[in-house]
């Protein structure tokens, strides 16, 4: 029975037909398997705790605006907008930026820098579990006069390619200033019995933030120095960080707007490029998805060809005695045989594609991890089980209505 259904295959079969099947095919489920296995290498990149491109941390201000500023409005929290902000769904934590009530005077240089600077400067705080630097030397003792300070990032560059090259002066590395002594004059903005309205301190800098864009000290510090310098008042912040599970959200830009809230630029940006590399992800897994539904159409329609074709010869072996089935077998062979050809190809064909990527994210990423291949193969496995099982209804059912038409 397979031997004559068989012959019947091998000789009316169109084998171009079947070539751009499994073409378009491997061309559809390469893509499909490339946009799952890109997606699952990405997403250290996206949600790690080093992540280049990490977007979970918004920094939320009050906007300033012309009729603010002449009418002397607060751009400060206060408790009920902070407890409105913490109860909103897309919040996990919110973090309060503490500023000094007092006034910083910091002289900078001599010893390993050849230039000395005095300047007035300003502190303010943080929960630690926002930091982005190694917290090893990120400690304060009321005992000595020591400060650990943390500077952004973007302040050494305005120096070192800005200030620097337009004065002559020599550029310094992150080492040096880390190795530099800052001696600081903190002056109270308030006098009373209990208050020290000068105290002489010094800082160095033990990290450099590429998210925090302002000059930290420890939460420790800042609220010792408060107390001491301005006792009794309360600082109010005027920053808020935020750890948001989905900064791409639309309910956080729809919030903000209504209350008049802005955020700082890298966070946004950071938002963008996680949600736009995220959509770019999600087009080609549906090009390749479209591209794969459309081959599988003409695998059937190519099968519902040959079977029309041979439409006399089926009916006459089901009269003879052979069941439905048993006819249609070969056909599910030949489907099934194909499928798993373009599976094959489609696997090697995202082994050499990932081959090529995987170095690119190397670098861009010092502590990247190639996510496992199960994930892509379950993926394939599911798409071939799939297909095998509309295949194997529609030939079938379409050799009974042959049968049935005859009947």
């Amino acid at each position: 029975m397979n031997h004559l259904v068989n012959k019947l295959l091998r000789r009316h079969i169109n084998a171009w037909q079947l070539a751009g099947f499994v073409l378009a095919n491997l061309c559809g489920m390469a893509i499909v398997l490339t946009a799952v296995q890109f997606f699952s290498d990405l997403k250290p990149l996206l949600t790690g705790n080093d992540s280049f491109m990490r977007p979970g941390h918004i920094v939320i201000t009050k906007r300033v605006s012309t009729m603010g500023t002449l009418t002397g409005a607060s751009t400060a929290f206060t408790d009920e907008e902070i407890e409105d902000l913490e109860d909103q769904p897309f919040v996990q934590k919110l973090g309060r930026y503490t500023p000094a009530l007092f006034s910083v005077f910091a002289t900078i240089g001599g010893g390993s820098l050849p230039v000395k600077f005095s300047t007035d400067m300003f502190f303010e705080a943080v929960s630690d579990e926002f930091l982005d630097v190694d917290l090893e030397r990120w400690h304060y003792d009321p005992s000595t006069y020591d400060v650990p300070i943390i500077l952004p990032r973007t302040y050494l560059n305005l120096y070192n390619f800005g200030f620097a090259s337009s004065q002559g002066l020599p550029t310094v590395s992150e080492d040096i200033v880390g190795a530099i002594t800052i001696d600081l004059r903190l002056t109270g903005t308030q006098t009373g019995p209990r208050s020290s309205n000068v105290l002489l301190k010094t800082g160095h800098v033990v990290g450099f933030s590429r998210r925090l864009n302002t000059i930290l000290v420890p939460q420790a510090f800042m609220d010792d120095m408060n107390r001491q310098l301005a006792p009794g008042a309360e600082p109010k912040p005027s920053r808020l960080i935020v750890h948001v599970a989905n900064p791409a959200d639309e309910r956080i830009a729809k919030y903000l707007e209504q209350k008049g809230y802005d955020t700082e630029a890298a966070d946004t940006d950071a938002s963008r490029a996680a949600s736009l590399m995220k959509m770019i992800t999600t087009v080609v897994l549906v090009v390749g998805l479209i591209i794969s539904v459309l081959a599988f159409y003409v695998l059937l329609l190519s099968i519902f060809l040959l079977l029309q074709k041979h439409t006399g010869k089926i009916d006459n072996l089901l009269l003879i005695g052979y069941t439905p089935g048993s006819v249609a077998r070969p056909f599910h062979l030949l489907t099934i045989v194909l499928n798993v050809v373009v599976l094959i190809g489609a696997l090697i064909a995202v082994v050499i594609i990932r081959a090529w990527y995987l170095p690119l994210f190397g670098e861009l990423y010092a502590n990247f991890e190639a996510s496992a291949f199960v994930p892509t193969l379950l993926v394939g496995l599911a798409i071939l089980l799939l297909v095998s099982i509309i295949n194997y209804v529609a030939i079938t059912r379409k050799v009974k209505a042959i049968w049935h038409m005859h009947e």
